[in-house]
Order: structure tokens, then C-alpha cells, then sequence
């Protein structure tokens, strides 16, 4: 792969009801932070919170969707969440190359997640390694 040091990719995501929905059919987690509104408001939040694990879902979209190469296999991935994801927030993704290794044939990138109000949501590091 031709992967670059320093190489930008950008991406937006959605947190639609689709997404929503989905995540909620395929895993049948129904905590109430995520189900909830009122709960969630209880609990300080605006609204109820999307489940983080969708934004692992986006990852794994750019990681098989948007390199250039279908030749890889995601080696590892650290998320940390710093502020909430609402329904239907509109997230700004950016993913760089932090690292390289040749010998090994693996990338690491570090990532986050912005959303509109320009906070970011999450961010964290992925590290992938090229199928020979």
C-alpha cells in the first residue's frame, strides 16, 4: 500500500436513525442512557446518547471502505471518548499517518472525531497491517 507518513484522510458520518436503529437490532443493547430520553436527561445529558461502539462501526468503515487497498486487517484500535454523540450529529472524521513500519508492513493512525459544534467526541489511534 502507498500509504504516506503524515497522510490526511477526512470523512463525515451521521448518527441517523438507521445507524441508530441498527446498532440497537444487531446488539439488542437497550441501556437506557441509550433508550431513554428522560433518563438521560436526568443524568445531565441533552438528550440520549448514542452508543460509542457506532463510532468503532465508523472506523472500521474507513478502514475497509475509504484506503486504497482492501488488503488490510485492522491489527488494533484505542477509542476514547471525551463528549457525547447525540442523534443525528453530524461527526467530522480525520484519520493520519503517525507511524510506519516497512519490516512489518504496518501503519498506525491517529484519529478523531469532530463534531459540528467543532468539540471533539473521541480520538485515538488505529494500527493496520497490510495483507501479502
Amino acid at each position: 500500500m502507498d500509504l504516506q507518513l503524515n497522510q490526511k484522510f477526512q470523512h463525515q458520518f451521521k448518527v441517523d436513525d438507521h445507524i441508530y436503529n441498527g446498532f440497537i437490532t444487531v446488539f439488542n443493547d437497550h441501556n437506557s442512557l441509550h433508550v431513554d430520553e428522560e433518563f438521560a436527561q436526568k443524568k445531565g445529558f441533552k438528550s440520549k446518547v448514542m452508543h460509542g461502539n457506532i463510532l468503532n462501526g465508523f472506523i472500521s468503515y474507513f478502514i475497509g471502505e475509504l484506503l486504497p487497498t482492501e488488503d488490510v486487517m485492522i491489527l488494533s484500535q484505542n477509542i476514547n471518548f471525551k463528549k457525547p454523540v447525540y442523534l443525528n450529529d453530524i461527526l467530522d472524521f480525520e484519520a493520519i499517518v503517525d507511524d510506519q513500519s516497512e519490516a512489518v508492513q504496518v501503519n498506525t493512525f491517529k484519529f478523531k472525531f469532530i463534531n459540528s459544534n467543532g468539540e471533539m467526541v473521541a480520538s485515538g489511534k488505529i494500527q493496520i497491517k497490510e495483507l501479502s
